[in-house]
């Protein structure tokens, strides 16, 4: 009987866009079990920024995998080309910018449904940002420009997702009172420098580049206010050099 793949999936709070010292980009390739993943970045929540496109190919074209980019503003696949060149990725690494337009113009396209066969098919999903909130059943977002509730996503993961929950301000207060009052289900608040992974559905690892930084897991109370529980992240750190 064939081994059904595990369906696995990571909210980022860092990685190459943020961070100087590679620690949560590493720990996405240590994921894959193979020796040179193909990562496929998916930058469609910025627009297909170039900057941003370039930024990853600094970032991984000198670790041991094999790169490339999923254009969708400038398209040159067909649905049989894209389809293949999804399916054959071993991560799909999508990058920040508005949930919102980056959930719209998957749709558009077919990628939405692309994700979840390839979800289903063992490939490791990761995202930052809005690449982190896409995977859920709503997130927090500024998508529309005031902090707000998105009760929009794939639903990969069940629950919401809030990303920047300790760097930006009116994140915390604004995602627990989106909670308490159930304009967004029980969910995963990220801070910065954390990366949570899902395995089937649940929680399998909670690492952090930062000592400080935490995972949190919030549900609404019986009183209607919010329960914030803090999950004990593993801190992750650099090698160290031979001398």
């Amino acid at each position: 009987m064939a081994l059904v793949p595990e369906r696995r999936l990571a909210l980022l709070g860092g990685g190459f866009s943020t961070d100087d010292d590679g620690l949560l980009d590493d720990w996405v390739l240590d994921q894959v079990p193979v020796p040179h993943p193909k990562v496929c970045f998916v930058p469609t929540a910025s627009g297909d920024a170039p900057a941003y496109i370039e930024q990853f190919f600094r970032a991984y074209q000198p670790r041991s995998c094999e790169p490339s980019v999923l254009h969708l503003f400038r398209r040159e696949l067909d649905d049989d080309a894209l389809r293949t060149f999804l399916l054959s990725q071993d991560v799909l690494y999508v990058g920040g910018g508005n949930t919102a337009n980056l959930l719209a113009v998957w749709r558009a396209h077919g990628v939405d449904r692309l994700l979840r066969e390839a979800f289903d098919r063992g490939t490791l999903l990761c995202g930052i940002s809005a690449g982190a909130n896409c995977w859920a059943e709503g997130s927090h977002t500024d998508s529309f420009g005031p902090l707000t509730h998105l009760s929009d996503g794939l639903g990969l993961l069940s629950g919401s997702v809030c990303p920047h929950y300790d760097s930006e301000p009116g994140r915390r207060s604004s995602y627990q009172a989106a909670v308490a009052t159930r304009a967004l289900p029980a969910g995963w608040a990220v801070e910065d420098g954390v990366c949570a992974l899902f395995t089937d559905g649940l929680l399998a690892d909670a690492v952090t580049r930062t000592p400080q930084s935490c995972l949190y897991r919030l549900e609404p109370g019986d009183d209607g206010g919010v329960t914030e529980r803090a999950i004990r992240c593993r801190l992750l750190v650099a090698p160290q050099q031979p001398t």
